[in-house]
């Protein structure tokens, strides 16, 4: 009986150019070895990086229900437990919503 065997040669093709890379090399030896990573001046663009913090202050209203509101959706169908109107409260500073039924 006659075999045939296949075999990815371009796997073979890599690993063999692997094993003679010099950079791959010097990358694995530096693996367990602590590497100091830093970005010089020259390769830092300043004039187009942007200020940090924040660039403008938030207003957090003295009375906490300045930035709430509230109100009903009626007429809608009963629930099982015998809920026809929706309470929606809407809060503008957290900007988040409730849809409550009641």
């Amino acid at each position: 009986w006659a075999s045939l065997r296949i075999e990815p040669d371009l796997i073979s093709r890599i690993k063999e150019a692997q094993k003679e890379d010099s950079k791959i090399w010097t990358i694995v030896e530096n693996l367990d070895k602590q590497v100091e990573f830093r970005i010089d001046d020259d390769n830092v663009k300043i004039e187009h990086q942007r200020a940090s913090g924040l660039l403008q202050q938030l207003d957090i209203p003295v009375w906490k229900w300045d930035e709430i509101s509230i109100d009903f959706v009626t007429g809608l169908p009963p629930t099982q437990r015998r809920h026809d109107t929706i309470w929606v409260v809407v809060d503008r500073l957290t900007k988040s919503a409730y849809f409550l039924p009641i």
